[in-house]
Protein backbone atom coordinates (compact mmCIF):
# COMPACT_ATOMS: atom_id res chain seq x y z
CA UNK A 1 0.00 0.00 0.00
CA UNK A 2 1.46 3.42 -0.46
CA UNK A 3 0.91 5.89 2.25
CA UNK A 4 -1.32 8.62 1.45
CA UNK A 5 -0.70 12.06 2.80
CA UNK A 6 -4.09 13.15 2.58
CA UNK A 7 -7.23 10.90 1.87
CA UNK A 8 -10.58 11.68 0.62
CA UNK A 9 -13.46 9.85 2.87
CA UNK A 10 -15.88 8.32 0.74
CA UNK A 11 -18.45 6.48 0.75
CA UNK A 12 -22.23 5.39 -0.25
CA UNK A 13 -25.13 6.95 1.23
CA UNK A 14 -28.88 5.37 1.73
CA UNK A 15 -30.95 7.60 -0.33
CA UNK A 16 -34.77 6.92 0.79
CA UNK A 17 -37.18 8.33 -1.48
CA UNK A 18 -40.85 8.87 0.31
CA UNK A 19 -44.08 8.26 -1.35
CA UNK A 20 -46.78 11.52 -0.86
CA UNK A 21 -48.79 8.56 1.03
CA UNK A 22 -45.56 7.49 3.62
CA UNK A 23 -44.84 11.17 3.75
CA UNK A 24 -48.09 12.09 5.29
CA UNK A 25 -48.74 8.67 7.70
CA UNK A 26 -46.72 9.38 10.52
CA UNK A 27 -48.59 8.06 13.70
CA UNK A 28 -49.47 10.41 16.77
CA UNK A 29 -49.83 9.72 20.06
CA UNK A 30 -50.49 11.76 22.62
CA UNK A 31 -47.10 13.98 23.42
CA UNK A 32 -44.91 11.84 21.95
CA UNK A 33 -43.64 10.58 19.08
CA UNK A 34 -44.03 12.64 15.36
CA UNK A 35 -47.08 14.16 15.13
CA UNK A 36 -49.34 13.24 11.48
CA UNK A 37 -48.30 16.27 9.14
CA UNK A 38 -50.85 16.60 6.95
CA UNK A 39 -50.77 17.97 3.35
CA UNK A 40 -51.55 21.28 4.09
CA UNK A 41 -48.66 21.73 6.29
CA UNK A 42 -46.18 20.36 3.83
CA UNK A 43 -47.37 22.93 1.55
CA UNK A 44 -46.63 25.41 3.84
CA UNK A 45 -42.95 24.47 4.76
CA UNK A 46 -42.29 24.28 0.61
CA UNK A 47 -43.53 27.69 0.22
CA UNK A 48 -41.61 29.27 3.21
CA UNK A 49 -37.92 27.20 1.57
CA UNK A 50 -39.21 28.51 -1.73
CA UNK A 51 -39.64 32.31 -0.20
CA UNK A 52 -36.54 32.36 1.47
CA UNK A 53 -34.44 30.43 -1.47
CA UNK A 54 -35.77 32.72 -3.88
CA UNK A 55 -34.94 35.83 -2.36
CA UNK A 56 -31.49 34.77 -2.17
CA UNK A 57 -31.72 34.12 -6.01
CA UNK A 58 -33.29 37.46 -6.68
CA UNK A 59 -30.62 39.19 -5.03
CA UNK A 60 -28.29 38.44 -7.98
CA UNK A 61 -30.72 39.02 -10.52
CA UNK A 62 -30.25 42.29 -12.81
CA UNK A 63 -33.19 45.26 -11.91
CA UNK A 64 -35.26 45.27 -14.78
CA UNK A 65 -36.74 48.97 -15.68
CA UNK A 66 -39.53 49.46 -13.59
CA UNK A 67 -39.27 46.60 -11.17
CA UNK A 68 -37.36 46.45 -7.97
CA UNK A 69 -35.98 42.87 -6.75
CA UNK A 70 -36.96 42.03 -3.24
CA UNK A 71 -34.95 43.33 -0.12
CA UNK A 72 -33.28 42.11 3.12
CA UNK A 73 -36.24 39.78 5.08
CA UNK A 74 -39.19 38.34 3.69
CA UNK A 75 -42.36 39.59 4.28
CA UNK A 76 -44.23 36.29 3.51
CA UNK A 77 -42.32 34.23 5.99
CA UNK A 78 -41.91 34.57 9.67
CA UNK A 79 -38.37 33.95 11.28
CA UNK A 80 -36.15 33.65 14.64
CA UNK A 81 -34.68 36.93 15.52
CA UNK A 82 -31.62 35.25 14.79
CA UNK A 83 -32.13 33.79 11.08
CA UNK A 84 -33.68 36.86 9.97
CA UNK A 85 -30.39 38.88 10.73
CA UNK A 86 -28.54 36.02 9.31
CA UNK A 87 -30.80 36.27 6.27
CA UNK A 88 -30.42 39.98 5.88
CA UNK A 89 -26.56 39.15 6.07
CA UNK A 90 -26.92 36.64 3.07
CA UNK A 91 -29.14 38.73 0.98
CA UNK A 92 -26.47 41.57 1.37
CA UNK A 93 -23.36 39.46 0.59
CA UNK A 94 -25.14 37.86 -2.20
CA UNK A 95 -25.94 41.56 -3.85
CA UNK A 96 -21.77 42.29 -3.28
CA UNK A 97 -21.24 38.88 -4.99
CA UNK A 98 -23.50 40.33 -7.99
CA UNK A 99 -21.54 43.57 -8.10
CA UNK A 100 -18.02 41.21 -8.52
CA UNK A 101 -19.62 39.40 -11.29
CA UNK A 102 -20.58 42.48 -12.81
CA UNK A 103 -16.67 43.54 -12.88
CA UNK A 104 -16.04 40.23 -14.53
CA UNK A 105 -18.37 40.75 -17.34
CA UNK A 106 -20.82 38.83 -15.97
CA UNK A 107 -25.04 39.01 -15.07
CA UNK A 108 -28.03 37.68 -14.82
CA UNK A 109 -31.43 38.89 -16.67
CA UNK A 110 -34.24 36.36 -14.85
CA UNK A 111 -33.96 33.19 -12.35
CA UNK A 112 -36.92 30.54 -11.34
CA UNK A 113 -36.54 28.93 -7.91
CA UNK A 114 -38.73 25.68 -7.25
CA UNK A 115 -38.57 24.01 -3.92
CA UNK A 116 -39.69 20.74 -3.07
CA UNK A 117 -40.81 18.94 0.38
CA UNK A 118 -38.54 15.54 0.49
CA UNK A 119 -39.33 14.75 3.90
CA UNK A 120 -40.81 16.26 7.23
CA UNK A 121 -41.05 15.83 10.50
CA UNK A 122 -43.28 17.13 13.26
CA UNK A 123 -42.58 16.36 17.06
CA UNK A 124 -43.71 18.61 20.19
CA UNK A 125 -44.38 21.58 18.26
CA UNK A 126 -40.90 21.31 16.46
CA UNK A 127 -40.60 20.36 12.54
CA UNK A 128 -37.72 19.10 10.77
CA UNK A 129 -37.90 19.49 6.52
CA UNK A 130 -35.45 18.12 3.71
CA UNK A 131 -36.02 19.68 0.63
CA UNK A 132 -34.61 20.16 -2.68
CA UNK A 133 -33.99 23.29 -4.61
CA UNK A 134 -33.49 23.53 -8.51
CA UNK A 135 -32.95 26.71 -10.06
CA UNK A 136 -32.11 27.90 -13.22
CA UNK A 137 -30.52 31.73 -13.89
CA UNK A 138 -30.17 33.11 -17.49
CA UNK A 139 -26.98 34.57 -18.97
CA UNK A 140 -27.44 38.32 -19.66
CA UNK A 141 -25.83 38.62 -23.48
CA UNK A 142 -23.12 40.55 -22.58
CA UNK A 143 -20.46 39.55 -25.16
CA UNK A 144 -23.40 37.44 -26.77
CA UNK A 145 -22.14 33.90 -26.40
CA UNK A 146 -22.50 33.42 -23.11
CA UNK A 147 -24.65 29.92 -22.22
CA UNK A 148 -28.58 30.59 -22.31
CA UNK A 149 -28.27 29.14 -18.65
CA UNK A 150 -26.70 27.70 -15.56
CA UNK A 151 -28.38 25.51 -13.43
CA UNK A 152 -28.16 23.85 -10.09
CA UNK A 153 -29.55 21.23 -7.74
CA UNK A 154 -29.14 21.57 -4.20
CA UNK A 155 -30.65 20.29 -0.84
CA UNK A 156 -31.32 21.83 2.54
CA UNK A 157 -32.60 20.95 5.87
CA UNK A 158 -34.93 23.66 7.13
CA UNK A 159 -36.19 23.62 11.17
CA UNK A 160 -39.36 25.20 12.23
CA UNK A 161 -41.21 26.00 15.59
CA UNK A 162 -44.92 25.94 15.15
CA UNK A 163 -46.59 29.57 17.09
CA UNK A 164 -49.87 30.30 18.29
CA UNK A 165 -52.65 30.47 15.12
CA UNK A 166 -51.12 27.53 13.37
CA UNK A 167 -47.97 29.59 11.97
CA UNK A 168 -44.70 28.60 11.72
CA UNK A 169 -41.66 30.39 12.82
CA UNK A 170 -38.59 29.23 10.47
CA UNK A 171 -35.41 28.97 12.99
CA UNK A 172 -32.76 27.88 10.47
CA UNK A 173 -31.61 26.44 6.58
CA UNK A 174 -28.38 24.57 6.67
CA UNK A 175 -26.85 23.16 3.42
CA UNK A 176 -26.37 19.43 3.03
CA UNK A 177 -24.56 19.89 0.41
CA UNK A 178 -20.35 19.13 0.84
CA UNK A 179 -19.18 20.68 -2.46
CA UNK A 180 -19.08 24.45 -3.37
CA UNK A 181 -21.82 26.70 -2.72
CA UNK A 182 -24.46 27.03 -4.39
CA UNK A 183 -24.63 30.50 -6.69
CA UNK A 184 -27.15 31.96 -4.68
CA UNK A 185 -25.97 30.61 -1.07
CA UNK A 186 -23.76 33.17 0.53
CA UNK A 187 -21.44 31.15 3.09
CA UNK A 188 -18.59 29.40 2.08
CA UNK A 189 -18.52 25.03 2.75
CA UNK A 190 -16.13 24.31 5.30
CA UNK A 191 -13.67 21.66 4.74
CA UNK A 192 -12.24 19.67 7.00
CA UNK A 193 -8.13 20.10 8.35
CA UNK A 194 -5.67 17.51 6.48
CA UNK A 195 -2.74 16.36 8.52
CA UNK A 196 0.72 16.18 6.29
CA UNK A 197 2.15 12.73 7.13
CA UNK A 198 5.46 14.36 5.72
CA UNK A 199 5.56 12.03 2.39
CA UNK A 200 5.97 14.01 -1.35
CA UNK A 201 3.42 13.36 -3.62
CA UNK A 202 2.59 14.64 -7.48
CA UNK A 203 0.62 17.85 -6.03
CA UNK A 204 0.85 19.95 -8.92
CA UNK A 205 1.12 23.46 -9.15
CA UNK A 206 -1.06 26.12 -8.37
CA UNK A 207 -3.03 28.40 -10.99
CA UNK A 208 -3.59 32.03 -11.35
CA UNK A 209 -7.04 33.63 -10.79
CA UNK A 210 -6.41 36.80 -13.25
CA UNK A 211 -9.05 37.04 -15.60
CA UNK A 212 -8.45 37.59 -18.56
CA UNK A 213 -5.63 35.26 -18.76
CA UNK A 214 -2.79 35.02 -21.56
CA UNK A 215 -3.94 32.80 -24.56
CA UNK A 216 -3.34 29.00 -24.83
CA UNK A 217 -5.39 27.00 -27.55
CA UNK A 218 -6.63 23.68 -27.29
CA UNK A 219 -6.31 21.22 -30.21
CA UNK A 220 -9.56 19.80 -29.60
CA UNK A 221 -10.20 17.59 -32.44
CA UNK A 222 -7.67 14.85 -34.38
CA UNK A 223 -6.20 13.68 -31.02
CA UNK A 224 -6.49 11.24 -28.47
CA UNK A 225 -9.03 12.33 -26.72
CA UNK A 226 -13.08 13.31 -27.71
CA UNK A 227 -13.62 16.51 -25.71
CA UNK A 228 -16.84 16.78 -27.14
CA UNK A 229 -18.10 13.67 -25.65
CA UNK A 230 -16.30 14.26 -22.02
CA UNK A 231 -18.80 17.38 -22.06
CA UNK A 232 -21.67 15.38 -23.95
CA UNK A 233 -21.84 12.80 -20.88
CA UNK A 234 -21.22 15.31 -17.77
CA UNK A 235 -23.90 17.58 -19.50
CA UNK A 236 -26.30 14.89 -19.77
CA UNK A 237 -25.77 13.41 -16.21
CA UNK A 238 -24.82 16.45 -14.11
CA UNK A 239 -28.55 15.71 -12.87
CA UNK A 240 -29.82 12.66 -13.09
CA UNK A 241 -26.75 9.98 -12.64
CA UNK A 242 -25.73 7.56 -14.77
CA UNK A 243 -27.06 4.21 -13.41
CA UNK A 244 -24.33 2.13 -14.22
CA UNK A 245 -21.61 3.76 -11.48
CA UNK A 246 -22.24 3.96 -8.08
CA UNK A 247 -22.80 7.35 -6.32
CA UNK A 248 -20.24 8.54 -3.70
CA UNK A 249 -22.58 11.13 -1.95
CA UNK A 250 -20.90 10.20 1.85
CA UNK A 251 -18.46 12.46 3.15
CA UNK A 252 -16.27 12.84 0.22
CA UNK A 253 -18.75 13.49 -2.21
CA UNK A 254 -19.12 12.82 -6.02
CA UNK A 255 -17.01 15.07 -7.84
CA UNK A 256 -14.44 12.97 -8.81
CA UNK A 257 -16.26 9.97 -9.83
CA UNK A 258 -18.01 11.73 -11.65
CA UNK A 259 -15.38 13.66 -13.72
CA UNK A 260 -13.36 10.31 -14.04
CA UNK A 261 -16.36 8.80 -15.71
CA UNK A 262 -16.83 11.57 -18.46
CA UNK A 263 -12.99 11.40 -18.86
CA UNK A 264 -13.59 7.99 -19.58
CA UNK A 265 -16.24 8.75 -21.93
CA UNK A 266 -13.43 10.73 -23.69
CA UNK A 267 -11.14 8.19 -24.24
CA UNK A 268 -8.89 7.82 -20.81
CA UNK A 269 -8.44 4.53 -20.79
CA UNK A 270 -8.34 2.86 -17.19
CA UNK A 271 -5.18 1.44 -15.56
CA UNK A 272 -6.03 -1.40 -13.60
CA UNK A 273 -4.30 -3.05 -10.11
CA UNK A 274 -4.33 -2.40 -6.56
CA UNK A 275 -6.71 0.24 -5.51
CA UNK A 276 -4.65 1.89 -3.28
CA UNK A 277 -1.76 2.96 -5.59
CA UNK A 278 -2.75 6.40 -7.14
CA UNK A 279 -0.44 5.15 -10.36
CA UNK A 280 -3.56 3.31 -10.89
CA UNK A 281 -6.75 4.50 -12.15
CA UNK A 282 -10.43 2.08 -13.00
CA UNK A 283 -13.64 1.81 -11.93
CA UNK A 284 -14.50 -1.97 -11.82
CA UNK A 285 -18.12 -3.10 -10.83
CA UNK A 286 -17.77 -3.42 -6.72
CA UNK A 287 -14.60 -1.61 -6.67
CA UNK A 288 -12.51 1.08 -7.54
CA UNK A 289 -9.04 2.87 -7.22
CA UNK A 290 -8.95 5.76 -5.00
CA UNK A 291 -7.55 7.65 -7.60
CA UNK A 292 -10.93 7.28 -9.72
CA UNK A 293 -12.88 9.03 -6.02
CA UNK A 294 -10.83 11.23 -4.79
CA UNK A 295 -9.62 14.90 -5.73
CA UNK A 296 -6.02 14.45 -4.44
CA UNK A 297 -5.68 10.95 -5.65
CA UNK A 298 -6.78 11.79 -8.89
CA UNK A 299 -4.23 14.59 -9.50
CA UNK A 300 -1.61 12.24 -8.43
CA UNK A 301 -2.60 9.62 -10.87
CA UNK A 302 -3.12 12.63 -13.74
CA UNK A 303 -0.13 13.98 -12.94
CA UNK A 304 2.44 10.69 -12.35
CA UNK A 305 1.24 9.57 -15.27
CA UNK A 306 1.16 12.83 -17.53
CA UNK A 307 -2.55 12.07 -18.50
CA UNK A 308 -2.64 16.02 -17.89
CA UNK A 309 -0.29 19.14 -17.37
CA UNK A 310 -0.80 22.13 -14.77
CA UNK A 311 -1.50 25.07 -16.58
CA UNK A 312 -0.40 28.54 -15.42
CA UNK A 313 -3.41 30.24 -15.04
CA UNK A 314 -7.47 29.13 -14.88
CA UNK A 315 -8.54 30.77 -17.21
CA UNK A 316 -6.84 28.84 -19.72
CA UNK A 317 -8.56 26.06 -19.24
CA UNK A 318 -11.00 24.69 -22.18
CA UNK A 319 -13.79 22.15 -23.09
CA UNK A 320 -12.97 18.95 -21.32
CA UNK A 321 -10.19 20.47 -18.75
CA UNK A 322 -10.45 19.82 -15.58
CA UNK A 323 -10.48 22.57 -12.29
CA UNK A 324 -9.32 21.27 -8.58
CA UNK A 325 -9.83 23.62 -5.68
CA UNK A 326 -8.30 24.05 -2.07
CA UNK A 327 -11.01 25.62 -0.70
CA UNK A 328 -9.09 26.35 3.01
CA UNK A 329 -5.47 26.03 2.26
CA UNK A 330 -4.70 23.70 3.52
CA UNK A 331 -3.25 21.83 0.84
CA UNK A 332 -5.55 19.07 0.65
CA UNK A 333 -7.77 19.32 -2.60
CA UNK A 334 -11.43 19.51 -1.93
CA UNK A 335 -13.32 19.34 -5.11
CA UNK A 336 -13.09 18.76 -8.85
CA UNK A 337 -15.04 20.10 -11.60
CA UNK A 338 -15.15 19.67 -15.78
CA UNK A 339 -15.27 22.76 -18.26
CA UNK A 340 -18.15 22.00 -20.47
CA UNK A 341 -18.08 25.25 -22.64
CA UNK A 342 -15.81 28.30 -23.03
CA UNK A 343 -16.84 31.45 -24.60
CA UNK A 344 -15.11 33.17 -27.12
CA UNK A 345 -14.38 35.70 -24.74
CA UNK A 346 -12.73 33.45 -22.73
CA UNK A 347 -14.83 32.21 -19.78
CA UNK A 348 -15.24 28.45 -19.26
CA UNK A 349 -18.09 27.51 -17.64
CA UNK A 350 -18.21 24.16 -15.39
CA UNK A 351 -20.42 20.84 -14.62
CA UNK A 352 -19.84 18.86 -11.72
CA UNK A 353 -21.60 16.88 -9.08
CA UNK A 354 -22.02 17.55 -5.25
CA UNK A 355 -23.77 20.55 -5.72
CA UNK A 356 -24.91 19.46 -8.77
CA UNK A 357 -24.27 22.45 -11.18
CA UNK A 358 -24.44 23.00 -15.25
CA UNK A 359 -22.54 25.62 -16.71
CA UNK A 360 -21.85 27.45 -13.81
CA UNK A 361 -18.95 30.43 -15.22
CA UNK A 362 -15.54 30.38 -13.09
CA UNK A 363 -15.45 33.63 -12.71
CA UNK A 364 -19.04 32.81 -10.42
CA UNK A 365 -16.52 30.15 -8.38
CA UNK A 366 -14.26 32.51 -7.80
CA UNK A 367 -16.64 35.25 -6.70
CA UNK A 368 -17.63 32.55 -3.81
CA UNK A 369 -14.17 31.32 -3.29
CA UNK A 370 -11.78 34.12 -4.21
CA UNK A 371 -9.08 33.16 -0.98
CA UNK A 372 -8.81 29.32 -2.01
CA UNK A 373 -6.40 28.15 -4.15
CA UNK A 374 -6.90 26.74 -7.91
CA UNK A 375 -5.19 23.99 -10.37
CA UNK A 376 -6.05 24.21 -13.49
CA UNK A 377 -5.26 20.76 -15.63
CA UNK A 378 -5.19 20.56 -19.19
CA UNK A 379 -6.17 17.16 -20.58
Amino acid sequence: MIPKRFRLAVGAALTVTLSSATLFAYSASAGSGPEAADRATVDAFARIADDVLSQRTQALVEEQPGHRNSGPSSAKTRMSAQLKKDEDAAISSLQSRKTRLAALGEAYSGATTHVAVDRATVTGGKATVEVSEDTTLTYKKLRGDEPATTDFRTRYELTLTSKRGGAWELTSIKSQENGPVAINEPVAAKANVAKDDGKQYPDGTPASTKYPAPAKPKAKTGGAYDYAAMAKYAEKYWSSYNPAYRKFSGAGGDCTNFISQALKAGGWKTVPGSTTDYRNWSYDGPRQTDSWVGANEWAWFTLSNKRAANLANVYQTDVGDIVQVDFNRDGSKDHSMMVTYRSNAGMPYLTYHSTNTYRKSLASIIASYPDAIYYAYRT
